[in-house]
C-alpha cells in the first residue's frame, strides 16, 4: 500500500467533510491518501439557478476532467449531484452508508407563517420548489444558491421566512443550533443523503480499495433510484423525487415527477421482493410517464434545455 491515493473534491466545507470521511475509511484500512481540492463551475456561478446553466453534472465535471488527466485517483461527490451516466472511463467505486434522506425547512422565528398566504421560501431546487408549491400554492419561491454556510447567511440577511436544505448536509456540518422542521411529506432527490466515490475504470488498485468501503444496501437503494431517474431522462436538477427502502427481503419504492409549478404530479408507490428487482425501476418510470409524466417532461425539457 505504498501508492498515494489522490482524493479529488470540491473545496466547500461539506465537500471537504465528505472527502475526509472517505479518507478516514481508506486510511483505517492502511491506504495512504492525499486530498486535492478544486473549484467547480457550480461553485463559482452562484447567481444563476442550476437548471438555467444548461450543464449536466455542473458540480462534477471539473473532477471528471482532473481524473481523466491523471491529476486525481478518486473523486468524492454528493450522489444526488452526479449524472446517472458517468463519463467514459470513470466508474462507481463505492457508495458510503446513507445518512438522513429528508429535506428540512430552516426557519428564523416560528412556524406561524405556514398558515399565511404571502410567504417567501428559498431553494435552488426545482424538485423542492414544485413540492412546496403543491402544498403551499400561494407562497413565493426565491432562488438560493451557494454552499451551506453561504445559503444560511443569505437566509439570515433576508426577509424570507425560511429555506429548504438537505438534512444530511446540516447534520454533517453540525448545524445543531438551527431551527428546523422535517419535511417528511417531501420526496427526496434520487440518491439524496448518499456519498459516491468514483475512479478510473482501468485503475484496479484504486477500485479494489474502494470496494472495501462500499455499503451494499445503500448501493442497491441508490442504484434503483438513479435508474428510475435515468429512464425519465430528467437529469439531476429536474423536479423528480425517488426513494427506495430495503426492509428485510422487501423493497419499498416511491417515485414521482412534478410539473414546474407543482400543480400536477405523476407518482408510483410499490413494494416488491428484492428477488424481483430486474427492470423494476424502469417499469416504475414508464408508469409515471404513461400517467401524465411524458407531457410534463416535455415542458420541463423546454425550460431546462435538456436534450433527449
Amino acid at each position: 500500500m505504498d501508492r498515494v491515493l489522490r482524493i479529488g473534491t470540491r473545496d466547500s466545507e461539506l465537500a471537504l467533510w465528505q472527502a475526509r470521511k472517505v479518507q478516514s475509511l481508506l486510511e483505517a484500512l492502511g491506504y495512504i491518501t492525499k486530498l486535492v481540492p478544486v473549484k467547480s463551475q457550480g461553485d463559482l456561478t452562484l447567481d444563476i439557478p442550476l437548471y438555467a446553466m444548461g450543464i449536466t453534472g455542473v458540480f462534477t465535471k471539473v473532477l471528471d476532467i482532473a481524473m481523466l488527466q491523471d491529476k486525481i485517483d478518486i473523486a468524492v461527490h454528493s450522489m444526488k449531484d452526479v449524472p446517472t451516466l458517468l463519463p467514459q472511463g470513470i466508474v462507481k467505486g463505492a457508495v458510503l452508508k446513507r445518512a438522513n434522506v429528508q429535506d428540512v425547512l430552516v426557519y428564523k422565528e416560528n412556524l406561524d407563517f405556514l398558515t399565511q398566504q404571502e410567504v417567501i421560501i428559498a431553494t435552488g431546487s426545482l424538485r423542492r420548489k414544485a413540492q412546496w408549491l403543491r402544498r403551499y400554492p400561494t407562497h413565493t419561491i426565491e432562488n438560493l444558491r451557494g454552499n451551506i454556510n453561504t445559503r444560511l447567511q443569505k437566509l439570515e440577511d433576508s426577509s424570507w421566512q425560511g429555506a429548504i436544505f438537505a438534512a444530511a448536509a446540516l447534520e454533517r456540518l453540525n448545524k445543531n443550533q438551527l431551527q428546523v422542521k422535517a419535511l417528511d411529506w417531501m420526496t427526496p432527490a434520487p440518491a439524496q443523503g448518499a456519498i459516491i466515490v468514483v475512479a478510473k475504470q482501468e485503475d484496479a488498485y484504486t477500485r479494489e480499495a474502494l470496494a472495501l468501503i462500499n455499503d451494499l444496501p445503500t448501493d442497491l437503494e441508490t442504484d434503483i433510484e438513479r435508474r428510475f431517474l435515468r429512464r425519465l431522462e430528467g437529469g439531476c436538477t429536474a423536479p423528480i423525487g425517488a426513494k427506495a427502502t430495503l426492509e428485510g427481503e422487501q423493497l419499498s419504492f416511491v417515485g414521482n415527477l412534478f410539473s414546474l409549478d407543482g400543480k400536477s404530479v405523476s407518482e408510483v408507490k410499490k413494494t416488491i421482493p428484492i428477488t424481483a428487482i430486474e427492470d423494476f425501476p424502469e417499469a416504475c418510470a414508464d408508469e409515471v410517464l404513461y400517467n401524465g409524466g411524458r407531457e410534463m417532461m416535455e415542458e420541463i425539457r423546454k425550460v431546462m434545455n435538456i436534450k433527449k
